[in-house]
């Protein structure tokens, strides 16, 4: 079946029922634990695999979503992709860095700068001004029965875990301790005992995965575990999306291509 054809329409067609649906699931921790909850990160505008996730997400029977930032800067389709998550049936919703970086200006090297001036004027150009104002003001952290939901870190949305113990990491719990800490923007999937007695667990990105698997990446939490997943996309039809950005967006299109980035 196509990307073209999944059930971007579907979710925003039945948005109403999903949402009374997840309004009646927050009213317990006791529903959220037995329900399965899709979690998703790192988005980035891609329509494409959004679209597939959310078919498997479909057959797993999961009708609530934990979404991790990043939903609309620097892929194919930002005004697009934030719609469909706006339509979800989302129990937890946080902002990432490129959320905050709509109105604040990108923590970055300076040769990052200009590519990242460019890509965030068209992610806001396709989103318009209310849609920037909401994806900015959402919260940035949330919970999950016991376990704590950020983006990069509990110390900050641009600072994160590293697949492999890093020396001084412990500094970005931010004093969290002995519970599992969800996160993402690092675009690898995976999980490893952290420092305090932590877990870190990463769902990986669906937009634009970074450890050499092209796949969408994401994760199902069902009774207090996270398991995670991979689906395959339309990756050239999101490609040749982001390509008619122009030169500026070539980055991006190997990022897609390769699922990693490019090697100066």
């Amino acid at each position: 079946m196509s990307a073209r054809s999944l059930p971007a329409r579907r979710y925003c067609t039945t948005s109403v029922r999903l949402c009374s649906l997840g309004r009646q699931l927050r009213r317990t921790v006791g529903q959220v634990k037995h329900a399965p909850v899709a979690l998703l990160y790192d988005i980035h505008g891609n329509l494409a695999a959004l679209e597939a996730v959310l078919a498997e997400v479909e057959a797993t029977g999961a009708t609530s979503f934990l979404l991790g930032g990043d939903y609309a800067s620097l892929g194919p389709w930002p005004r697009e992709t934030a719609e469909v998550l706006e339509s979800l049936p989302a129990i937890v919703r946080i902002r990432g860095n490129v959320e905050r970086w709509l109105r604040e200006e990108p923590e970055a090297p300076e040769s990052a700068q200009e590519f990242l001036a460019t890509a965030l004027e068209a992610a806001r150009e396709s989103l318009g001004p209310a849609l920037v104002e909401k994806l900015y003001r959402l919260p940035e952290r949330g919970e999950l029965a016991d376990i704590l939901v950020c983006h990069g870190s509990p110390l900050s949305d641009i600072e994160s875990f590293a697949p492999k113990p890093q020396p001084g990491e412990e500094r970005m719990l931010a004093g969290e301790s002995d519970r599992t800490i969800l996160f993402g923007h690092s675009h690898q999937q995976f999980r490893r005992a952290g420092p305090k007695g932590t877990l870190l667990v990463n769902p990986g990105s669906v937009g634009a995965p970074l450890d050499g698997d092209r796949r969408a990446a994401w994760a199902i939490y069902q009774d207090g575990e996270i398991g995670f997943r991979r689906t395959a996309y339309d990756v050239e039809r999101a490609a040749a999306k982001m390509r008619s950005y122009g030169d500026w967006a070539e980055r991006i299109v190997y990022r897609l291509e390769h699922g990693s980035d490019r090697q100066p």
